[in-house]
């Protein structure tokens, strides 16, 4: 880990980050992270002054990094681009589009720009952009999804660029970790596990769904809209699924999604949007924030000792 640049840029103890997931990603769950020794990451798909005060919930709580994520296609993104200078945040992930007419600013503040991509063309235009990392994200994710995986997109990226990059996707485990350091990745992000952190918000439904997942509890909605989706099954997925085969209007299917994950944070596993990877069915407890973290890192580390000293050929 000494030579890790990323310990370095962003002053944490643990090359990880947390999602930035929607309606989820409060000061609660951030500054546990952060205070683990991760990078907590708090959700700006939310209105404005809702994102203020995790901002300043979060620094009560924790002494230490954290960041925030804009959604840049958020009717509300340049407001958070703004707040996030004005609360003097550290770090700020960005999904969704291209943060360039953005990053001066941040830097003449300071922050850390560390964009989510889905392909290597998105991550070399943000390297000459100016972002300080980046965050490649295979389609096994939960949330919105591009269309190569994890083990695809992670060794292309770092080969592209040479600023630091971020392996998320499909990342549960100490195998999944050390897998992503074989790739070339620098960090981690992970956003499943942790919605079954103790310190999450979402109601014990949302979590015992999760907890209960097999590895093909997952669908994919919303690709015949551009904006495809993952999430675990249920009767909101095979509705949305079926509208898509019968050819539904994209009004349609918007309107059936209105208000989806709200009511998956609030507990209705049949009608909310149960954002989730394809590591769902690896996922069989619930623990603490720094529990997760120090058992990825403990048997990732116990994984490089195992081999290290092997020839694998």
């Amino acid at each position: 880990m000494e030579t890790n640049r990323l310990l370095k840029i962003l002053d944490i103890q643990y090359p990880i980050f947390q999602g930035a997931m929607a309606r989820i990603a409060d000061a609660s769950l951030a500054s546990a992270v952060s205070e683990a020794g991760g990078l907590g990451i708090i959700t700006g798909a939310a209105p404005t002054e809702w994102v203020r005060v995790q901002i300043q919930k979060t620094k009560k709580l924790t002494n230490k990094p954290f960041g925030v994520n804009i959604m840049l296609m958020s009717e509300n993104a340049d407001e958070i681009a703004e707040l996030v200078c004005e609360e003097g945040v550290q770090v700020v992930t960005t999904g969704a589009g291209s943060p360039g007419k953005y990053i001066k600013k941040w830097k003449e503040y300071g922050i850390k720009v560390i964009p989510v991509v889905a392909s290597v063309a998105l991550a070399k235009r943000m390297e000459k952009s100016g972002a300080d990392a980046i965050i490649a994200e295979g389609t096994e994710s939960g949330g919105h999804v591009g269309q190569l995986t994890t083990m695809a997109l992670v060794p292309q990226v770092v080969d592209a660029v040479s600023i630091p990059v971020i392996a998320a996707g499909g990342i549960g485990d100490g195998r999944g970790l050390a897998a992503s350091f074989m790739l070339g990745a620098e960090a981690i992000q992970v956003g499943t596990r942790f919605l079954v952190a103790k310190e999450c918000i979402i109601h014990q439904n949302y979590k015992d769904k999760i907890l209960k997942a097999k590895d093909i509890d997952t669908e994919v909605t919303g690709r015949c809209t551009g904006h495809p989706v993952r999430i675990l099954k249920n009767k909101l997925a095979r509705t949305y699924l079926q509208l898509e085969k019968d050819g539904a209007s994209i009004e349609e299917m918007e309107k059936l999604g209105a208000g989806a994950l709200r009511k998956a944070v609030e507990g209705d596993i049949e009608n909310g949007s149960l954002m989730s990877g394809q590591i769902a069915g690896l996922i069989n407890k619930e623990q603490t924030c720094k529990e997760i973290i120090e058992e990825l890192f403990k048997d990732a580390e116990e994984l490089f000792i195992k081999f290290s000293d092997k020839n694998v050929c």
